[in-house]
């Protein structure tokens, strides 16, 4: 079981977030601000942590900010995919394993995340930096095979480009999320092929 800390509260970046958020919602609807407020906790612990996870007394906040029961609360974090509920690593790899992914490679980027990032589906790599997580469709099968890290897609991946990212991320730098090969959204390789002047 993970060591769950025993206090929670929210900073000055999240009280502007929650305060957006709960803009949205009328007052006797504030409950409706359930997913938002969570995903804003998940950011503050990865701000703060360095791993963006959601604990149980941050749950119980959430409930109280919101007026609803704490099981309200726990049904949600524990229902979406998109809630950690254990420390991750400071980079958390979601590998699209879907069948568009997996016609176009997504067994090398799973490799690739092995054998440069020291992390396989479900763990933590020793030195902290990488969680890989298996998850379904993201959405971008156009530009298959997908890796999100964090909130960031990396598309048109293979091998050498995988192992060139997760290498750049141990470095601390950050590549431009999108199509890996230039890919213009979601026109084929090479480039659209309507629409172009004569």
């Amino acid at each position: 079981m993970t060591d769950q800390p025993t206090h929670f509260e929210f900073d000055a970046a999240s009280e502007a977030e929650i305060a957006l958020a709960l803009a949205r919602y009328p007052e006797a609807k504030r409950a409706s601000a359930v997913m938002p407020l969570l995903h804003v906790v998940q950011g503050q612990m990865g701000r703060l942590t360095g791993s963006a996870w959601v604990p149980k007394v941050a749950m119980d906040v959430v409930a109280g900010r919101l007026g609803m029961a704490p099981i309200r609360v726990y049904e949600v974090a524990s229902f979406y995919y998109m809630y950690n509920l254990k420390p991750i690593g400071r980079f958390h790899l979601q590998l699209c394993g879907t069948t568009p992914c997996w016609l176009r490679g997504s067994d090398e980027v799973r490799r690739a995340c092995r054998d440069a990032g020291g992390v396989s589906v479900g763990q933590t790599s020793a030195d902290g930096l990488f969680t890989m997580t298996e998850v379904e469709c993201i959405g971008a099968c156009v530009n298959a095979p997908v890796l999100q890290v964090d909130d960031d897609y990396y598309e048109d991946l293979d091998y050498d480009r995988t192992v060139g990212l997760i290498e750049a991320l141990k470095r601390g730098e950050r590549p431009p999320a999108g199509s890996l090969i230039g890919r213009q959204t979601s026109a084929p390789e090479g480039g659209p092929l309507t629409l172009v002047e004569g």
